[in-house]
């Protein structure tokens, strides 16, 4: 069984940067991720909120400059599934799809994963009609009509970008206005593809072997009324569910499965700390997974030292 300093779970923002801020350190540092680094950041189109990119940058380009700094101060990544975590006295044991290894210290930046609607036909079209990512699959909808979800930041950003391709984008929200911030409510509503259908919530998605999604079931909460829309495609951007199913009874988790952590995002586990998505905060953002990446390799390194 190999043995770290310190081991990061995830390579999302947190991660990325947990690992730059540890490589700067000097610590004996091991990234396990099980996809590409860079996380849900890698299916971003546009990000305008980095600061100091005034102009924007891509998702892709954002996560590729994110590893690469990391891995100058001299980073390993790994890519390996991780199963499980476990406590041996002071040690950490992860269990991962290539055996164990033991850490003195370990950040989880597990991330988050698009929340599903649960309702008949969403999963049965998954992949052939139903997406949950507008940057990855707009373009299969050149001139066609589809169905977003969701009243957030995400879903208004994919709303508005999903008319680069799409004739007609159908954005339903179950309230009667729109949680996104300001700026991004204007453009949806100044957007001339964007129909927004306000109190309405999906009962089913519905449509054929040969042809996909053709059409959504919704009601209208303050009237009760059912109607269905004709579509090409729907996207659900309602949320997120934390990825901490690894870690569950191991360490403390709110209702919603996100880690509870101190101020200084230790968790219940002397030495295990969170950062980003995966842990309960306000706010869900590519700086604050960043900031919180920073702090966590700092905690961790100050625990490092203490023992």
């Amino acid at each position: 069984m190999s043995e770290r300093e310190l081991v990061i779970i995830g390579g999302g923002p947190a991660g990325l940067t947990a690992g730059l801020y540890a490589g700067r350190a000097k610590l004996d540092t091991l990234l396990l991720e099980r996809l590409s680094p860079g996380g849900q950041v890698l299916n971003t189109h546009w990000v305008e909120n980095w600061p100091g990119d005034v102009e924007g940058v891509s998702g892709f380009d954002l996560s590729d400059r994110f590893r690469d700094h990391a891995l100058k101060f001299g980073l390993e990544i790994k890519s390996t599934e991780v199963g499980g975590l476990r406590l041996e006295g002071e040690r950490k044991i992860i269990a991962t799809s290539e055996g164990e290894i033991a850490a003195k210290a370990v950040i989880l930046a597990l991330g988050a994963s698009p929340s599903k609607l649960g309702v008949p036909g969403e999963a049965e079209f998954a992949g052939r009609g139903v997406s949950y990512c507008g940057t990855c699959d707009g373009p299969f909808f050149r001139d066609k009509v589809v169905v977003a979800f969701g009243g957030g930041n995400t879903a208004a950003e994919e709303a508005h970008f999903l008319t680069r391709f799409a004739q007609k984008v159908y954005l339903v929200h179950r309230r009667d206005q729109l949680r996104a911030c300001a700026v991004l409510c204007e453009r949806v509503e100044a957007d001339p593809k964007i129909e927004v259908l306000w109190s309405h919530i999906p009962l089913a998605i519905e449509g054929s072997a040969l042809l996909g999604v053709e059409k959504v079931r919704l009601k209208n909460l303050k009237t009760g009324q059912e109607r269905e829309v004709a579509c090409d495609g729907a996207f659900v951007f309602i949320g997120t569910t934390p990825n901490t199913a690894c870690v569950a009874g191991v360490v403390d988790r709110d209702d919603q499965g996100f880690i509870l952590t101190n101020q200084n995002l230790e968790t219940n586990l002397p030495g295990v700390y969170a950062a980003g998505d995966c842990r309960s905060s306000l706010l869900k953002q590519i700086v604050v997974a960043s900031g919180e990446g920073a702090l966590a390799a700092y905690a961790a390194q100050r625990y490092l030292e203490s023992h």
